[in-house]
């Protein structure tokens, strides 16, 4: 069974390259970072292509510049919830899924104080995206892959997010915030007619919380029981309303 995701040869400029090979690895940038959408000849960020072209920046730079462009922030952070921004980053910029729950409330965090810059920098300046593509490699999807310290579900995970050459990344929906938030495994399946459905459908889950009530904020500890389906939107509530998740079990 085809599972979408397929390894290629990295895509990195050299020494001495010819605007043949620039153009490549500029191509490459644009698929991987903005998440295979088409892009119209206006919307290429020709200061930043000319910036690399004379070599005043790495591709790690440009792949920086185009991470900070108003074209990423309006695709992916306006018009997506906060976890599907954070997915899209990781798999944007890192080549993977997110790890696990604790990773993206770090996320969270960094761009709730630190904002949006800081929040695209700790994924470009991290020792995982320097070991892995370096300054001149451009980041590609790590599925296949076997990786030093990588959980088995995360390839799982990756394959949900990956769905071929011929999908993007316009859905502002995020795919595993449930499965990751209860620590789950997430299933994949062939895609019917260009879907990519994976589920843990059917089960139930006990979401155990503390949240603020009254004027004075008094701190009192909330239970959930909840269906799959109903799993993300409940974990967005209580982080909306500054409540703090304390487990999330499988109900038997």
């Amino acid at each position: 069974m085809s599972l979408w995701a397929v390894d290629s040869a990295p895509v990195e400029l050299r020494p001495n390259s010819t605007e043949d090979d620039l153009q490549t690895v500029i191509r490459a940038v644009y698929k991987q970072v903005l998440g295979n959408a088409h892009l119209m000849e206006c919307d290429r960020l020709t200061s930043a292509e000319s910036l690399l072209r004379n070599g005043d920046i790495t591709v790690k730079g440009f792949v920086n510049l185009v991470a900070k462009s108003e074209l990423y922030r309006s695709r992916f952070f306006e018009s997506s919830s906060p976890y599907r921004f954070i997915e899209l980053n990781s798999k944007h910029l890192l080549g993977r899924a997110p790890a696990d729950q604790s990773e993206i409330s770090a996320h969270v965090i960094t761009y709730n104080e630190q904002g949006y810059d800081t929040e695209i920098d700790s994924y470009l300046d991290s020792n995982e995206y320097n070991s892995n593509f370096g300054e001149n490699t451009v980041p590609y999807p790590r599925t296949t892959r076997s990786q030093l310290g990588t959980k088995n579900v995360g390839f799982n995970r990756m394959f949900a997010l990956y769905r071929g050459d011929a999908t993007s990344d316009a859905s502002n929906q995020a795919k595993l915030t449930a499965d990751i938030a209860a620590n789950l495994g997430t299933k994949i399946k062939a895609a019917a007619s260009g879907s990519g459905a994976y589920s843990n459908t059917g089960k139930r889950f006990r979401i155990q919380a503390v949240k603020g009530t009254g004027s004075r904020m008094k701190l009192s500890n909330v239970t959930y029981e909840v269906g799959y389906s109903q799993l993300s939107q409940n974990i967005q509530y209580i982080n909306k309303s500054g409540g703090k998740i304390l487990s999330i079990t499988e109900v038997a």
